[in-house]
């Protein structure tokens, strides 16, 4: 069974996430299903991409699958795990992508929602990024991500936090693009999708482009980077990382010690 369903033609093309059974988790082999058809839909030169979860979700994406989480020692995040690859594929995808969002949205799933172009979101929707509640140290990229679409306050506080922020103040702070009626939500994005896709697609695509290396303009000198690095390689090779992992599979509030 495929764990996300696809559809294309020659103007807009859909991804719906499609394993309810874990909330629709990003497990690596989702991640891949979802990699390749981003790639499809390139070779396909598709004007806009919709990325959804099925019609009445609760829950849009729980996030990373916990259970794939290495073992103390190595980069959760790092450049070649599925999750950054998917995350750069739509970042660098030629189509505007569109995130609409039905329900809530956890941990790398708001960071793929984040990275699309634009997110449309019913009343249902709320975001919540949760490295914090199992001791996994956020990398550089995907801290950019939040800081660049909510400013450093509010990224601070949901990192920080762990606490979801619900569709209205997600609208407020520049998660949502629009909130809408959750009657109205497909066809408002497909409305959009198809605003998006009546217009010059080299102009998009040109513009997309510009738009994704001014945001990804921060410079840093290698010591900086590699002390970032540093930062966070002390986090995965902790006690306390582990400990969060037990706990989630434990289905327990996990205890921190900070070692």
């Amino acid at each position: 069974m495929s764990l996300i369903l696809t559809t294309c033609d020659d103007r807009i093309a859909t991804i719906t996430l499609n394993h309810p059974e874990s909330r629709n988790s990003l497990s690596r082999a989702m991640l891949q299903e979802m990699i390749d058809a981003m790639d499809q839909f390139t070779q396909r030169t598709v004007r806009a991409v919709i990325i959804r979860a099925p019609a009445g979700s609760t829950v849009w994406s729980s996030g990373f699958n916990i259970r794939e989480l290495p073992e103390p020692g190595r980069d959760p995040l790092a450049y070649n795990d599925p999750l950054e690859c998917l995350l750069r594929s739509v970042a660098r995808s030629p189509a505007p992508v569109i995130a609409m969002i039905e329900g809530s949205v956890w941990g790398g799933a708001c960071d793929l929602a984040f990275v699309c172009d634009l997110a449309i979101g019913g009343p249902s929707a709320s975001f919540a990024i949760t490295p914090a509640k199992i001791g996994v140290p956020y990398n550089v990229t995907g801290v950019m991500h939040f800081v660049n679409i909510v400013g450093p306050r509010v990224a601070r506080e949901m990192f920080y936090t762990a606490q979801p922020v619900d569709a209205e103040r997600a609208l407020q702070v520049g998660i949502l693009n629009h909130l809408v009626p959750t009657e109205e939500l497909e066809s408002f994005t497909f409305a959009m999708a198809n605003r998006i896709a009546d217009n010059a697609p080299l102009a998009n695509r040109a513009m997309k482009q510009q738009l994704r290396i001014l945001a990804d303009s921060h410079p840093f000198a290698p010591e900086t980077f590699e002390y970032i690095q540093g930062l966070r390689r002390m986090v995965y090779d902790s006690d306390d990382y582990l400990e969060g992992k037990r706990a989630f599979l434990e289905k327990r509030k996990p205890v921190f010690r900070g070692e």
